[in-house]
This record gives structure tokens, C-alpha cells and sequence, in this order.
């Protein structure tokens, strides 16, 4: 078992630490601003969704749009979650520091204790992660939508998170094989899975220099559904509100030569989520997307450990 696969599979013990963290209460009566950069982005797009669902006003962020482009809003109105792994990203740092410029209470929420991200939030949340988590985001990721989502009210258990492992061994024994010559990779995924689906998609393509994309279901259809054909893999997340109209869709891109595993639907592989909860599917299943982006390095003679172009933090001089 190499580094990344050490940290993918191991990384269920620091969930059940993170069950134990003390977290400070949201405010209702403000809109919920979440940023992030690359892979906290997309946990934002997901975190957003949440508690949108969940009685709150949200809207995820990229770091960078939201120090240079966002909405004036007064200390009253906005409250921030900063979402950062190594607490020392400069978008989001410089998005923090603008927000406390502005009056407006930030939540941190980071992997590495000590960092700027913890120092100058206003209400910092560390939680630990595998020591030897590389520069793919993987057991961090997790970590950090496991408490975005407690603090939102969800609640997840330790028999939730011994679902999830049980769950990332299936799923390695029957994934694999869809991978054999595919070269044309997709996500799709809806409501508060989308943000999942772009996470996924971002795995894949970092660990395996594969070219992927991802998008909401239903709209795949209206363009992108062009260049499916015999090389194409799409995952597809399963939302229980569209279920039978994603099924639908598997449908249709197996009609025109692409295999589809189906996480919580049908499916070339078909594997139902460890839960009935439709929310928590988005964190259990999160692992399953991380390994297969490493399965697929595997298959390439990738190494995972160093992705072209890329570095554990970025910091902008």
C-alpha cells in the first residue's frame, strides 16, 4: 500500500476524533458565506448546499471572487466559513483578512495547527489529519466536511463512519475494472452533490493527469453529451430527489457506449450508499471518490505522491 492509498484508507480514526470537537453555533439570521480554493471550493459548493437545505442562507465562494468581486454586506448580515487544509492558502487568507475588514464573524476551519488560518479567525476549528496525507487532498477533505456539516446540525456517528470504511473496500473490489479503457471521465451530481461530483473530477484529473469534467445531471444532456462514446466512464452521485431521472440518463450515455457506476442508483456497477441518509452519502462516499482517482494513476504507472504542477500549499508571492 503506497502513501496515498495509506492515507485514503486510514483516514477513518481521525473522523472519530473530529465527532469529539467542540464547535461554535452558526447564526440563522445571516446569510452564510463559505470559501475555499480547489479542492475547499468544492467542499464549499457541497457545505453551501447543506445549509441551504438545512433553514440557513448560503453561498459558496471562491476565495479569490470573494476578496475581489463579492457583495458589500454589513457585519450584521454575513458570517464566513473559511474552509483550508494548510491554513496558509493565500486566497482564502487574504479572503479571511477582507472579511474581518469588513466587520463580519469568520469561522476557520483547518488541518494544520498553528496556521495564519487559525490564528486570525475569529472562531477556529482544528481538526487532525493522517500524517502522511500528500499534497492530493484526501483525509483533510473529509475531515473538513465532516465538521462543516456538524456545525450545520448533522449529525454523524461513529457506526456512520465504520459504514464508510466498510463501504471504500467494496467499492475497491468493484470499481476497478469499469477503468479499463476509459479515457473520457465525467461527474455528475445534484443539489448538494454537485459540489461532490467537482471534487471527484478534480481527484481524478490531479492523481491520473486524466482530462475530466463534471456537472449537474440534467444538464448533461444540453451540449456535453456530445462526446460521450465507448471510451467514456461517468460517475454518476445519485440524489434521492432525481433518482429516476438519473436513472434515466444512465440509461441513455449506456446507449451510446459509456459505462456508469452508479453511486446510490443504477448503474454498469451499481452500489448502494451506506446510508439512508441522502446527506451524509455525500461524506461516506467521498473516500471512494479519492481512491478512484488513485486506482486510475495506478493503471497509468502514476505517481500520486507527485502530481505534475502542483504543491501541498499555494502560496502567492
Amino acid at each position: 500500500m503506497n502513501v496515498t492509498e495509506q492515507s485514503i484508507f486510514e483516514q477513518f480514526p481521525f473522523w472519530k476524533s473530529a465527532l469529539d470537537l467542540e464547535l461554535p453555533e452558526l447564526d440563522p439570521q445571516k446569510l452564510t458565506i463559505v470559501v475555499g480554493c480547489g479542492t475547499s471550493f468544492y467542499l464549499a459548493q457541497t457545505v453551501s448546499a447543506l445549509l441551504n437545505r438545512h433553514g440557513f442562507r448560503s453561498q459558496p465562494v471562491a476565495g479569490s471572487e470573494w476578496t475581489h468581486h463579492a457583495s458589500s454586506y454589513t457585519p450584521e448580515q454575513v458570517q464566513v466559513i473559511a474552509l483550508s487544509r494548510s491554513g496558509e492558502s493565500t486566497e482564502t487568507i487574504e479572503a479571511v483578512q477582507y472579511s474581518k475588514q469588513k466587520g463580519y464573524t469568520v469561522i476557520g476551519i483547518t488541518c494544520e495547527k498553528g496556521s495564519t488560518l487559525e490564528r486570525i479567525s475569529d472562531l477556529p476549528i482544528y481538526a487532525r489529519t493522517h500524517a502522511r496525507e500528500g499534497i492530493v487532498m484526501t483525509s483533510s477533505a473529509s475531515l473538513m466536511l465532516l465538521v462543516s456539516m456538524r456545525l450545520m446540525g448533522i449529525g454523524v456517528s461513529e457506526a456512520d463512519i465504520d459504514r464508510a470504511e466498510t463501504f471504500l473496500h467494496l467499492a475497491d473490489t468493484e470499481m476497478t475494472a469499469l477503468l479499463q479503457g476509459r479515457s473520457h471521465f465525467v461527474y455528475l451530481g445534484g443539489g448538494h452533490l454537485y459540489g461532490m461530483a467537482n471534487e471527484g473530477a478534480l481527484k481524478l484529473q490531479e492523481m491520473s493527469l486524466s482530462y475530466t469534467q463534471a456537472y449537474h445531471p440534467l444538464e448533461y444532456r444540453h451540449g456535453p453529451i456530445t462526446l460521450v462514446d465507448e471510451r467514456t466512464l461517468a460517475v454518476l452521485l445519485y440524489n434521492e430527489e432525481t433518482a429516476p431521472l438519473e436513472a434515466k440518463l444512465a440509461s441513455d450515455l449506456q446507449a451510446k457506449g459509456a459505462r456508469v457506476l452508479g453511486l446510490g442508483g443504477a448503474g454498469d456497477v451499481s452500489l448502494a450508499y451506506p446510508t439512508e441518509n441522502n446527506e451524509l452519502a455525500a461524506l461516506l462516499t467521498l473516500p471512494v471518490l479519492q481512491l478512484l482517482g488513485e486506482r486510475l494513476a495506478q493503471q497509468k504507472g502514476l505517481d500520486t505522491t507527485q502530481p505534475r504542477h502542483l504543491t501541498k500549499v499555494v502560496v502567492l508571492s
